[in-house]
């Protein structure tokens, strides 16, 4: 009802920690105990909290949520480093140094030539964190095996409600769209992909530390 929805907008930042606590000893349950914690400040709204919904439709959305915003983080400074590394390059693009093959001196190159091509490897990180950033996909609204039957259900079968619902709340946090499919859990594929990129950058940053050193 809209009484039951305006006294969880009421108490949205209400949250009793202690009471949580003693609801997660009781239960084992970290999702559950929240849920319970929160139903005792809104009682009228109890019943529908999590509504058709499961744990991981609160914790795996934010963790992509957590991961994306990380990537928002790692970006700002990703281009900072392109950014400072562009002129070097280019104050250096002129001093003479000495190239090495095979770790033996070979031919003469320039010092911003060597830092372009860890400005390079940069390039190239961000190109791919700015397409993750845009096609990662939020887990959505999927049941406790990740169909949507119990939403469906909740739509008295209207198949449209679910997906503007699934669509909906994957705008409000910032998603272009969820994934296709999950179980309980999304795919841990996408936890690989992230952390592949992170990889990338610090392999970067190493190559660029070592070729210093």
């Amino acid at each position: 009802s809209q009484e039951q929805i305006d006294e969880l907008k009421a108490h949205v930042e209400d949250i009793d920690l202690k009471a949580a606590e003693a609801y997660e000893r009781k239960l084992k349950h970290d999702v559950m105990a929240h849920i319970h914690a929160w139903g005792d400040i809104c009682p009228n709204a109890r019943p529908i909290i999590h509504l058709g919904a499961t744990s991981c439709f609160v914790g795996d959305n934010t963790d992509i949520i957590q991961m994306k915003g990380g990537l928002q983080l790692l970006q700002s400074k990703l281009l900072g480093v392109i950014f400072h590394l562009r002129k070097f390059c280019d104050e250096y693009s002129a001093m003479p140094t000495l190239g090495f093959t095979h770790f033996q001196p070979a031919q003469l190159t320039t010092v911003g030539k060597r830092a372009s091509l860890w400005l390079q490897d940069f390039l190239l990180d961000h190109a791919q964190l700015e397409s993750l950033m845009k096609n990662l996909p939020l887990r959505g609204v999927k049941g406790t095996t990740g169909t949507q039957a119990t939403f469906l259900d909740l739509f008295n079968g209207d198949h449209d409600k679910v997906r503007q619902l699934d669509k909906r709340v994957c705008e409000l946090m910032g998603f272009e769209k969820s994934i296709w499919l999950t179980g309980q859990t999304y795919t841990r594929k996408l936890d690989y992909t992230v952390l592949s990129l992170l990889s990338s950058v610090s392999q970067s940053a190493y190559k660029m530390a070592g070729d210093i050193r």
